[in-house]
């Protein structure tokens, strides 16, 4: 489940006296701040929010942030790590159940993955592509996306093993599933599951599953998705 849209998971860690109370609050304290985090930083820029601005916003005082994050870059990269680890634990589990169908294994991969990105609150895909994302402190979530790309291709690989250019199809059909989520939040009225069924027959065309074998791989795979979704979704 993405940090920019989290639950209650429990008392937490306690941290320095808040600047105001929040009674009304269902997060933690820790919660609280990434979700100030996410919303500044996809509403106002990464580089105009300050690390005040988000303590600020969560309630609490700049020193309590600090308790929890390092920094701005630690925050950033906690948001962004929520939206592909994940999914990357749930297509480790995929590729493992080698007896089943590849079609379906890759409509529930793509159907998680995009109800995942399409349910939080903010959309953190946008800011995949800034420049600090390069940095130092952000090389493990750079792994668990470059590994979850992988995990598609394995899949496609599969679908199409005599198909040239697997590089560029996979990162083309990793496109297709961050880049329709990004689409489709721009309307809000369409809900993640049906999103999620959206992207994931979109895969299914792109790795060249037939038409005709195309609905049962949906239904299949939407079976998978409903057995084997990891608990904390």
């Amino acid at each position: 489940m993405p940090v920019d849209n989290p639950r209650r998971s429990g008392a937490g860690r306690v941290g320095r006296p808040r600047a105001q109370a929040r009674p009304d609050s269902e997060l933690t304290p820790r919660e609280e701040v990434l979700a100030a985090a996410a919303e500044l930083f996809t509403r106002d820029g990464y580089a105009a929010t300050t690390t005040r601005a988000v303590a600020e916003k969560a309630g609490m005082r700049q020193a309590s942030l600090y308790h929890w994050f390092a920094g701005k870059e630690d925050l950033l990269a906690t948001l962004l790590e929520s939206t592909v680890e994940p999914s990357l634990g749930y297509a480790a589990d995929l590729l493992a159940a080698v007896e089943t169908d590849p079609a379906a294994r890759l409509w529930a991969l793509a159907a998680y993955d995009a109800a995942l990105l399409h349910r939080g609150l903010y959309n953190l895909g946008a800011l995949y592509q800034l420049p600090e994302v390069r940095g130092e402190r952000f090389e493990g979530f750079r792994r668990a996306r470059a590994e979850l790309k992988a995990a598609y291709g394995e899949l496609l690989l599969l679908l199409t093993p005599g198909e040239g250019e697997q590089e560029l199809r996979t990162d083309l059909l990793f496109g297709l599933v961050e880049g329709g989520v990004a689409v489709a939040r721009e309307r809000a009225d369409r809900d993640a599951d049906r999103v999620a069924g959206a992207v994931a027959a979109a895969a299914l065309r792109f790795a060249g599953v037939p038409a005709d074998a195309a609905a049962p791989a949906a239904r299949a795979g939407a079976a998978l998705l409903a057995a084997t979704r990891p608990a904390a979704d």
